[in-house]
């Protein structure tokens, strides 16, 4: 997969990714043609109604795991790992090797510099592992909510250290969130891994979204950054009432 993704980077071509949770949704995005399909902490909002990320257990992360890998056929598999579940190098790589074992082919945490022992002792097993620096969504209890990352010469100087260390360390790709999109674009510039953007503007050497958002099918919640291209909930609901009405009145 490192391979793969460096020569994706070498040859300019960005890499398209999306997240999935369920079956369906995974069948279809592998029949689509990603880079990689992600299962991510996300799910915890959009399909399980929590309210936010820090609530999703290593038991949600591994039912989704397992269906979605049930999904896909040719798509890459990458499986965030959940909160509280790799605050050593010990339990980070117990979490990933179960991870892999329903079906992911690799994983992801948040963090840099400050996790780069968890990092480490997942790659030196042989698993594949995919960064995330910039807005950590499940630091967003600690930070009071969802904060763009990279504002001041202090903020953006940490990233770029974060960067520098996992790309060092050797995972396959980067995901940087929610960062002001020049420093996003020095970070991508500075790395030999791609860097995968969400919310971090076009400089990036590709871009993920969550499914849920780019399809319009959880309307309560939309990030600002994200563009949705379909409106799954408003057909949901006028194929409904479209059922309750002929239900209800069927001669009518």
């Amino acid at each position: 997969m490192k391979e793969t993704f460096l020569n994706l980077k070498r040859s300019g071509r960005p890499l398209a990714t999306l997240t999935a949770a369920t079956y369906p949704v995974a069948r279809l995005l592998d029949e689509a043609g990603l880079d990689f399909i992600l299962v991510g902490d996300s799910l915890g909002m959009v399909e399980l109604g929590y309210a936010d990320t820090t609530e999703v257990t290593l038991a949600d992360m591994l039912h989704h795991t397992r269906a979605v890998c049930r999904g896909v056929v040719r798509t890459p598999v990458v499986a965030d790992l959940p909160f509280e579940t790799y605050e050593t190098p010990e339990q980070a790589l117990a979490t990933a090797r179960e991870l892999v074992r329903a079906g992911a082919q690799a994983v992801k945490l948040e963090g840099g510099v400050s996790h780069l022992a968890q990092v480490r002792v997942i790659i030196d097993a042989g698993i594949p592992l995919v960064g995330h620096i910039g807005m950590l969504p499940q630091s967003v209890r600690v930070e009071g909510g969802y904060k763009k990352k990279g504002r001041t010469p202090e903020q953006a100087e940490a990233l770029m250290a974060d960067a520098l260390a996992l790309d060092a360390a050797g995972v396959v790709a980067l995901v940087v969130e929610d960062v002001v999109a020049a420093v996003a674009q020095e970070i991508s510039r500075a790395v030999q891994c791609p860097t995968i953007g969400i919310g971090s503007g076009s400089g990036c050497d590709g871009q993920i979204l969550v499914t849920a958002d780019l399809v319009g099918s959880f309307p309560w919640f939309r990030p600002p950054f994200a563009q949705a291209r379909g409106d799954v909930a408003g057909e949901v609901t006028r194929a409904v009432a479209e059922y309750v009405a002929t239900v209800r009145f069927p001669s009518s």
